[in-house]
């Protein structure tokens, strides 16, 4: 039996089985002095610690089977010795960012002004709609949210406007900074106690970028999760404003988790913000009935924020699937590879000026006189970069192509499977950032097979992918670091202008107090966001083409695009990528035959490989595979 000490567990009753820190405290008190007392989120047992062994032992006798009458329902506690409390605390997690929450936005006056506004036994739809749902009951005014399209119809405003009782509390939103225009949508929702809703994304294409709810009636937490996974639960006390903006409004899903108590800061000072894991300030509050206002203005012309994967307005309109056979693979290539380059062709020359080190390094590396061949040159930047050797390019693009030739190199339109260059004929090959344009294995595996009948025996070849693993090692790659700002993404090192990979979720995308939309198949590309990492290895990366021009020059597609815009917005274009494994493209480069594997390595968000020929395949040998490691 264990000795006697100051540490005890209480099982059986925790925030987890609905026993509240105050209940508890008191009944513990009752054995002496409570020196902490630790209350683990939605676990059903807590550790206490008392200020002596004496206290702890009088706990003991006199708690152990102790039954409380909580939350309507009978608890028997259980009182165990345990040596030593963890009383460690995780840091806090910062609100996602540009939310905000105002506590005290409001006066009690204004409170009950605003729900007397709202008249729930009238059910006529001249003025407002009102609906029934599942987990609320939901008005609408000025414009009605349809849950069957998860959009409005922005030709038919309801004749009534918003509640004159709202003017008040939108002025005074606008005059310290939270809008800059005045709403012209409003959804009223009542929340009976334990009533929730589904976590979801506000629609993009119906309303602009901020987004106004006041919480009415009562407290509840908000639920927030990132694409990546983390995950922020957000008290919003009653009478305050939560103001979602940015990053908050078009990325992070949010929800209420139906429920009839929330775990919340168990101190007064902490009203709003985020709940933290800290077992020794959490309590438990009961819901009571909520009613949110929630405030949006109409948007009149597509969405054009930097969150492609969650924006109706920016995704192709039926995403293509991952290929089965080479025609299919074709096709994809065409159309979100071969035709994208050509139409981004000018943009994308100017943001890819400087080379990457280690590509640099391999180029200075060869002898004078020695023949490089870049295979997927775009615009030329590695074939200047050694003047002492001999250079040709090629590329797919005819675009790009003409780019190099404007800069006086040599260079050619070739399909990176199908090179017209003759066999053993090159010291070096580069392909830095193409292979993972291909959409199947077994098309990636041609192109490094290509690349290595162009060699001579001895020569070598340098390959770049995208990675995955943007971060490797601990150590985050520069394009996951890269500011919020730039617009386009590419792969690759060194100085290159680019913006960081966000994970490609299959991500709902619906109103504010809407049921979520339903997933995409799990056989279709779903769209890229920047700046968080990977979830799958086959996608859609979005380009934005400023202003809709090309580099500055209105294209025959942009020309036809414009008569049917509302107004001019950046065009988007989607490349398609298959991002490398850890040892994808060691294992790729081991099937084709006659090459040796010299170095492998991962640089920026990269993996990269430089193969050796070590000899020409004989009719013998065409069944065997050669490569060593």
């Amino acid at each position: 039996m264990m000795t006697a000490v100051e540490n005890l567990v209480v099982s059986n009753g925790g925030l987890g089985n609905g026993v509240s820190r105050e209940l508890l405290l008191e009944v513990l008190k009752e054995g002496g002095a409570v020196k902490s007392l630790l209350m683990p989120p939605n676990k059903p047992y807590a550790y206490v610690t008392y200020a002596s062994v004496e206290d702890g032992q009088s706990a003991h006798r006199l708690l152990n089977g102790r039954v409380l009458r909580s939350q309507g329902q009978e608890v028997t506690l259980y009182i165990s010795y345990v040596e030593k409390v963890d009383s460690e605390v995780s840091g806090v997690s910062p609100l996602p960012s540009g939310l905000s929450v105002l506590e005290e936005f409001i006066s009690v006056e204004e409170e009950a002004l605003l729900l007397q506004a709202v008249d729930w036994t009238s059910h006529t739809e001249e003025l407002t709609v009102q609906k029934e749902l599942k987990n609320r009951r939901v008005k609408h005014y000025g414009y009605e949210f349809r849950y069957d399209n998860n959009n409005v119809d922005k030709d038919k405003p309801l004749p009534g406007g918003l509640p004159p009782e709202c003017g008040a509390v939108l002025q005074k939103c606008l005059s310290e900074g939270h809008i800059s225009v005045l709403p012209d949508q409003l959804t009223v929702n009542q929340y009976q106690s334990g009533q929730g809703i589904p976590p979801h994304v506000d629609t993009h294409s119906p309303f602009e970028d901020t987004i106004l709810s006041l919480s009415l009636g009562a407290k509840t937490v908000m639920d927030f999760r990132h694409p990546d996974g983390r995950s922020v639960a957000v008290v919003l006390p009653r009478r305050s404003l939560l103001v979602m903006k940015g990053e908050s409004r078009y990325l992070w899903t949010h929800g209420i988790t139906p429920r009839k108590f929330d775990v919340v800061p168990a101190s007064d000072a902490e009203g709003s913000g985020v709940v933290t894991s800290d077992p020794s300030n959490l309590t438990l509050s009961r819901r009571g009935m909520r009613t949110s206002f929630t405030f949006r203005k109409i948007r009149h012309a597509p969405c054009n924020c930097v969150y492609p994967s969650m924006c109706d307005s920016q995704r192709p309109p039926s995403p293509p699937s991952l290929p089965v056979a080479d025609s299919d693979a074709c096709r994809l290539e065409t159309q979100y590879v071969h035709h994208v380059y050509e139409e981004i062709s000018a943009h994308f020359s100017s943001t890819r000026h400087a080379p990457w080190p280690k590509v640099r390094d391999f180029l200075l590396s060869l002898r004078p006189g020695d023949m490089l061949a870049d295979i997927g040159c775009g615009n030329g930047k590695y074939l200047g970069i050694n003047p002492q050797i001999v250079t040709v390019g090629c590329d797919r693009s005819v675009n790009l192509v003409g780019i190099c030739a404007e800069r006086g190199f040599q260079a050619f339109v070739s399909d990176a499977l199908n090179i017209p260059l003759r066999s053993s004929s090159f010291d070096a090959c580069i392909s830095i950032a193409v292979i993972h344009h291909f959409s199947t294995k077994e098309r990636r595996l041609a192109a490094v097979e290509e690349l290595v009948r162009l060699l001579k025996v001895g020569g070598r070849a340098l390959i770049y992918v995208w990675a995955k693993e943007q971060e490797y090692n601990k150590q985050k790659s520069k394009y996951l670091k890269t500011n919020k700002n730039q617009e386009n993404t590419e792969e690759g090192s060194g100085s290159e202008e680019r913006k960081p990979v966000q994970e490609n979720r299959e991500c709902n995308v619906s109103g504010l107090e809407e049921q979520p939309a339903e997933k995409v198949s799990e056989t279709k590309l779903s769209v890229h966001t920047n700046r968080t990492v990977f979830a799958s290895q086959d996608l859609l990366v979005p380009w934005h083409l400023k202003g809709g021009k090309n580099g500055g020059v209105e294209t025959a597609c942009e020309s036809e695009d414009r008569a049917a815009a509302t107004s001019r917005q950046d065009r988007v274009f989607h490349r398609y990528y298959h991002v490398f494994q850890h040892r994808e493209l060691e294992e790729l480069c081991c099937l084709v035959k006659n090459v040796k594997v010299r170095e492998s390595y991962h640089d920026q968000g990269n993996w990269c490989v430089v193969l050796e020929k070590t000899h020409v395949v004989s009719s013998s040998e065409s069944d065997q595979i050669g490569c060593q490691m």
